[in-house]
């Protein structure tokens, strides 16, 4: 049997989401998806049905997946905490 060993990363998180993982297109995303400072990044207008269970499995599985998907949220709050 072999367990799934991929390492939680921001790659990994934009592929599983369907997105463009590459470094560019983590960047570009993050660039034109700013939310405003009291939206959590799973209640993000964006986001599809899918990609929004995904985020939410991601943070209830209290593991590394869960420091990933929080980065993604300060990644995403950068221009409202300037």
């Amino acid at each position: 049997m072999t367990l799934n060993t991929t390492q939680p990363r921001m790659t990994n998180l934009f592929e599983q989401l369907g997105l463009d993982a590459s470094e560019a297109g983590i960047a570009e995303f993050i660039k034109n998806h700013q939310l405003h400072p009291n939206m959590y990044i799973s209640e993000a207008p964006f986001w599809s049905e899918g990609q929004r269970a995904l985020i939410a499995e991601k943070i209830a599985s209290d593991d590394n997946w869960t420091i990933i998907v929080d980065q993604l949220n300060e990644s995403l709050h950068e221009d409202t905490s300037k």
